[in-house]
């Protein structure tokens, strides 16, 4: 699937002959751009949600009804399944530390560079960026969504710069009268791949209770999930690094492979085999203290134990299972280290709450007061650091990220002066603030015991403080214009790096930022309208680029205090076609991100220093092309269907030359979706999707070209079928299957292959 470059110019010539007149308003810090376009979308209805009124970008939408008809959603982010230019890199049911967000110009590597809400509250994670950052998705559970709305780029000037990829937000059920749902999910999931070769099964049950008693409103929810991931990582050697010869036990098992460099290696086991049992709970209250003010307050807790097995496919002569010591394959001899077959475990409790005042007249003033925290109230995870089957061995290391989250203040207000619309003016104040504290402590006993001396520590805190304000002004009654503006204070502070006795502090750090943004919008006739937008976004560094890294002696190594901020401009231009029950829409995007944030070598110094470094410049041009159709052929029949294309190419990297000219990494070229539902009558559904990926690369310099080996980035044409029957108003069942084809496909860690899914629900409204 791809598009050819003479159609991608035709098409954006075609889009881009209105939007020239905002191309130089951004020139001081990149390069002339064309425009681009934004949808100009008034979110309406009963419930308040935490979009500004006016949204000046691209927005995306599905409702719950959507989802239970046509989605397998074990996860919340499942709604996302099929959005355009999205990807959540999930690698089973209830991954909750890699499944990061990706957006048309930033891979799954950046998850810094989007931003996910619940009701308002922010559940990004952005103590750091990377794949360990992951949302936290498990603050919400599948069956409380309302509904989901994606806004693309960095166009709203109500959100950080962390919005140049995407916002996301998640809006969940509040009752009007009674209502009770409950379900019940069971997975299993046939994996073969190298030497594993199982069935991994697990299941989910949730019940939630709502209801309206006169100016009250509640929600009580629960969610327990108990699953096994198939294995997510592999021991492994170089061919090359085995010294030849008869040393070392000799062995059998391992497999022959090539790694994504396409380098002779050798898989001696799978490891990293996750059995997560978590639960969840959420209070949420809402008082009207008048027909057009409402309080409200979210307590969520999410708990979470995991275990991490591994399993050698190494035999000795007598077929006893090798974990340990030196081994000979084939006439080479390695050594196994206590890290190629180390299990590991987690406990975590993390706590979430919200309260709000907002009020939603819809006349002359509107406005709301907003706090919430985060709070890892529990955070360990442990790892042995001896032979796992050696006798009375049994030290490992405690990581202990007890302490750290984040809390976010703002007020913000809505004025329409004129009474009538013609201007819509969105402004407020913001305070977001995060903490991230790791202690990195030995242990005698590395399952249960208590820690001991540190072996290493980061901590720091990073603090941004923003003014914003837009209008929203419709100037003719076929034209609208967005302009906007947010100033930016940010602060790093308490930072500090430890190995063993060794203590390093960092002074405090603060940069101020202002970000324009500017759309506007042309109804041709009934059915056309055009659109541009343009707006910059600056990304600063989270707590862990800047401070985590390690003491060598007396020296500091592998972090960089000082990284300057990321400074993307993004523009957009689209037109959009009402189809007599659909939608059509084309966008043509670009992006300049100027100092954008890797982990790299730096061959400029020697010796060579890896760590997270500023990537001079990257540019993006892209067109996505989304529609949508209602009763095709015949009545009933739903498509959605969606193709992108991204050219991603680092222009500008002084400390990595080998990278320049290459793509970046994990935006692939070309991406597409197509979700087919079919519903021909109240009580059957089926539905029929497909996901796309082009070739993708993990590596800056792209010398990856095996995406199909472990800690390869490949392609991929995934097909997931739902079917869904309802007995009668309050019981339904649906069964599924998730990658239908079977396709084994990666991310550095394998996806899931072929897995079936079977529910029974209970809903009463």
């Amino acid at each position: 699937m791809s598009i050819s470059t003479r159609s991608l110019k035709g098409a954006l010539f075609a889009l881009a002959t209105g939007a020239l007149a905002i191309q130089q308003a951004w020139a001081t810090d990149a390069e002339p751009l064309p425009t681009a376009t934004m949808a100009m979308v008034t979110i309406s209805g009963g419930r308040p949600t935490s979009l500004p009124t006016q949204i000046p970008t691209t927005i995306e939408g599905i409702t719950a009804a959507q989802i239970e008809q046509s989605i397998n959603a074990a996860d919340a982010e499942d709604a996302l399944k099929y959005f355009p230019s999205l990807n959540v890199r999930k690698r089973y049911i209830g991954d909750y530390d890699h499944a990061v967000l990706a957006s048309r110009a930033s891979g799954t590597g950046n998850s810094a560079r989007s931003l996910v809400y619940a009701d308002g509250i922010l559940l990004s994670n952005l103590l750091g960026n990377g794949a360990t950052y992951t949302p936290r998705w498990g603050m919400v559970a599948p069956d409380e969504i309302e509904r989901v709305d994606v806004l693309y780029g960095p166009f709203s000037a109500a959100y950080p710069g962390n919005s140049a990829g995407a916002v996301v937000d998640y809006l969940t059920r509040m009752p009007t009268s009674l209502e009770v749902h409950a379900r019940l999910s069971g997975y299993s999931q046939g994996f073969k791949l190298y030497g594993a070769d199982h069935r991994y099964g697990g299941r989910q049950g949730s019940l939630s209770v709502g209801n309206r008693h006169g100016d009250w409103s509640w929600w009580v929810s629960l969610n327990h999930l108990d699953n096994n991931s198939q294995p997510i990582t592999f021991a492994n050697k170089l061919l090359s690094a085995g010294v030849p010869g008869k040393g070392g036990t000799p062995v059998s098992g391992a497999i022959s492979d090539k790694n994504p460099s396409n380098a002779d290696w050798l898989i001696l086991g799978d490891t990293n085999q996750i059995h997560t049992q978590q639960e969840h709970a959420k209070v949420k209250l809402a008082y009207d203290l008048t027909p057009s003010i409402r309080a409200s307050y979210t307590l969520g807790w999410w708990q979470n134990d995991a275990d991490r097995r591994v399993n050698s496919y190494l035999r000795d002569a007598a077929g006893n299972t090798v974990t340990s010591g030196a081994i000979n394959i084939d006439g080479r001899q390695y050594t196994l280290t206590p890290a190629d077959f180390a299990p590991a475990s987690g406990a975590l409790e993390h706590w979430m709450q919200g309260l709000s005042l907002k009020s939603h007249t819809k006349g002359v003033w509107d406005w709301e007061l907003a706090v919430s925290d985060y709070d890892y109230r529990k955070d360990l995870v442990r790892t042995p650091t001896a032979f796992i089957n050696t006798p009375g061995a049994k030290t490992g290391t405690l990581t202990d990220m007890g302490g750290s989250g984040w809390s976010t203040l703002a007020a913000k207000g809505i004025w329409r002066p004129t009474g009538d619309q013609r201007h819509i003016i969105d402004f407020g104040i913001q305070r977001d603030s995060f903490r991230l504290r790791t202690l990195v402590s030995n242990t005698m006993e590395w399952r249960d015991g208590a820690a001991g001396a540190s072996a290493s520590s980061f901590n720091g805190d990073t603090r941004l403080e923003s003014l914003y304000a837009q209008d929203t002004w419709r100037f003719a009654s076929d034209w609208k214009a967005t302009l906007g503006g947010r100033l930016e204070r940010w602060s790093a502070f308490n930072g500090s790096l430890g190995s063993g006795s060794t203590l390093k502090r960092f002074g405090e750090r603060h940069e101020t930022s202002f970000s324009p943004k500017l759309a506007l919008s042309r109804t041709l006739d009934q059915d056309w309208t055009l659109k541009a937008s343009a707006g910059r976004a600056v990304r600063y560094p989270t707590v862990a680029e800047l401070y985590q890294g390690a003491i060598v002696g007396d020296t500091l190594m592998n972090n960089d205090p000082n990284l300057k901020p990321e400074r993307s401009v993004t523009t957009e231009l689209s037109a959009e076609r009402k189809l007599d029950q659909g939608l059509l829409r084309a966008t043509w995007f670009h992006e300049t991100t100027r100092d954008a944030l890797y982990s790299q070598r730096n061959i400029t110094v020697t010796p060579n220093v890896t760590n997270i470094q500023n990537v001079g410049r990257i540019r993006t041009n892209g067109i996505e092309l989304a529609a949508q159709a209602d009763n095709v052929l015949w009545t009933g029949l739903e498509l959605n269907g969606s193709i992108t294309y991204a050219d991603s190419t680092i222009i500008d990297n002084p400390n990595f030359p080998a990278s320049i000219g290459k793509d970046q990494p994990r935006v692939p070229r070309q991406r597409a979706t197509l979700l087919a539902s079919y519903r021909p009558n109240d009580v059957w559904s089926l539905s029929l999707g497909a996901r796309y990926s082009g070739k993708q690369w993990g590596t800056l310099d792209n010398s990856d070209p095996n995406g199909s080996s472990y800690t390869g980035v490949s392609s991929y044409l995934v097909t997931d079928a739902r079917l869904r029957y309802r007995f009668d108003k309050q019981w339904s069942a649906a069964v599924g299957v998730d990658n239908l084809g079977n396709r084994k496909y990666w991310a550095f860690h394998p996806y899931t292959q072929r897995t079936f899914i079977a529910e029974l629900q209970y809903d009463l409204r």
